[in-house]
């Protein structure tokens, strides 16, 4: 095992070998030891490796390096997380770039039933604030953990908040989980490691360079079944994080703002261009998401074939693909109605409000009748 991991570790070090080459390598061989065991023959005859990729990886020997990192992850419990491991995110785990190893520091479960991405900008006004802080409280109660990138404004405040009420909280980093950055915030992520926990893809000794934020917000966005855009200029880290999710089919939220502030500009330019759902707070996250599974009925469903004829073209599309009682994930509903996929999420958050379709478990629905 513990050869294993060292060439695991090993995989992740040699310059040639991105983590979509890797995954190609472990999909031909199914252990690190035997990418390292193999020939130059064998490594060759892999579609995209070559001969330069082969001879990186049989030429590699910096196992002092990786020796000096299993040392300090063991001092420190850190756990290695491989990209074949049961423990490594499945959420992420689908995502084409994902990294082939993760370090993890925490108790909370890294494939938990829901979990959500809240991020913005590291200057937040004091309505960005104030939403973010009421949007972490009202998920207390519904067995959500929270997913930021431990920066300034919104991020911190979603990860102190859902300490605050008691919600596990994993904060991903740009660096190795030798150092904090901002230290500022290391007496918050002491207590996350004690409900939820600390993520990386880096080694101790990296430091938070520019070029590992968007590394870094790959991650934020694929291990979350959603993500939240509280407040964000038309630049920074908050909209690539989005668009990032959005390359994954993730589902993508923001918080409008006031036309002409330009701490809302962000959020309100995902709305406009359909790259996030409209949401006011908490409740409308956890409708869309099917999360919330004691709201009160407010009318008494009406038949399909009553209803019908008052749905706009879009909607009777949309519910042309149920068949009697079976039940859709949203993903199954964006392929065969070959609509965008923030268009489907709109159309079924419509259709759920009317008491049409009924949100189940796992982003799941089924037709009321």
């Amino acid at each position: 095992m513990q050869e294993e991991l060292r060439h695991q570790m090993a995989l992740t070090q040699i310059p040639q070998i991105g983590d979509i080459v890797a995954k190609k390598l472990l999909a031909h061989f199914h252990s690190a030891s035997a990418v390292f065991a193999a020939s130059k023959h064998e490594l060759e005859n892999i579609p995209d490796i070559g001969a330069v990729r082969a001879a990186a990886i049989l030429q590699f020997c910096d196992y002092e390096q990786v020796d000096r990192e299993i040392e300090y992850i063991e001092q420190h419990d850190i756990q290695p997380v491989f990209y074949t491991s049961a423990q490594y995110p499945q959420r992420l785990k689908h995502c084409a770039d994902s990294p082939v190893m993760l370090y993890y520091k925490g108790n909370a479960d890294l494939n938990a039933g829901k979990i959500v991405s809240i991020v913005g900008t590291r200057a937040p006004g004091d309505y960005g604030k104030a939403i973010c802080a009421s949007l972490v409280e009202d998920l207390a109660e519904h067995n959500v953990i929270v997913v930021s990138g431990m920066a300034y404004g919104i991020d911190i405040i979603a990860h102190r908040q859902a300490l605050l009420h008691g919600i596990p909280t994993i904060g991903v980093l740009a660096h190795g989980l030798d150092r904090i950055y901002p230290p500022q915030h290391k007496g918050t992520a002491m207590a996350m490691v004690e409900n939820g926990g600390l993520l990386t893809e880096f080694l101790s000794e990296t430091q938070p360079d520019k070029q590992h934020f968007p590394m870094r917000n790959r991650i934020v966005a694929g291990i979350a079944d959603a993500t939240v855009v509280v407040e964000s200029g038309l630049k920074g880290g908050s909209l690539i994080t989005a668009d990032i999710a959005n390359s994954y089919n993730k589902d993508v939220f923001a918080i409008p703002g006031r036309i002409g502030d330009p701490h809302a500009a962000g959020c309100n330019e995902l709305i406009k261009t359909n790259r996030a759902m409209l949401i006011t707070g908490a409740a409308d996250l956890l409708q869309v998401m099917g999360w919330d599974h004691n709201r009160p009925s407010k009318m008494q469903p009406a038949s399909q074939r009553e209803l019908f004829v008052t749905l706009d073209e879009a909607e009777q599309h949309i519910l042309t693909l149920f068949t009697g009682k079976d039940e859709k994930h949203i993903d199954q509903l964006r392929r065969e109605s070959y609509l965008p996929g923030s268009q489907v999420t709109s159309l079924v958050l419509k259709l759920e409000m009317q008491h049409v379709l009924k949100g189940l478990p796992g982003q799941k629905y089924q037709v009321i009748n």
